[in-house]
């Protein structure tokens, strides 16, 4: 058999801290499913992040609350956690514009790491 090829989690910003201060529940949840994307698997509440290429969403609910974690797969040879957020329902099920603007933000900084580690 041949070996099976992980990749690697590289955290974003404050994504790993943001993810540790949700439930339990959530939190392996989004870790089971973190795990299926570096063996190269799609997990049931994974989702494309819409407006974004290679980016994915994983939603997880907990009571009566939602909560999200975004990570890129089209970078580098890593899979790089973006943003771990609670979802908090102002316009329906779309993500609010300062979530969206923090995704952006470490996505260009999860570029960069991408382009140092090919450098090194």
């Amino acid at each position: 058999m041949e070996p099976i090829h992980r990749k690697s989690l590289v955290w974003v910003g404050s994504s790993n801290e943001d993810l540790k201060k949700f439930p339990k529940k959530v939190q392996r949840d989004v870790g089971f499913a973190l795990y299926r994307a570096e063996l190269g698997k799609k997990h049931h509440n994974t989702k494309n992040l819409k407006g974004f290429r290679g980016v994915m969403e994983i939603v997880s609910s907990y009571q009566t609350n939602t909560y999200r974690t975004v990570y890129a797969v089209k970078i580098g040879e890593n899979i790089f956690v973006l943003h771990s957020f609670m979802k908090k329902s102002k316009q329906g099920i779309k993500t609010p514009k300062s979530e969206l603007e923090i995704i952006k933000k470490r996505l260009m900084k999860a570029k960069e790491l991408a382009k140092e580690d090919c450098n090194d």
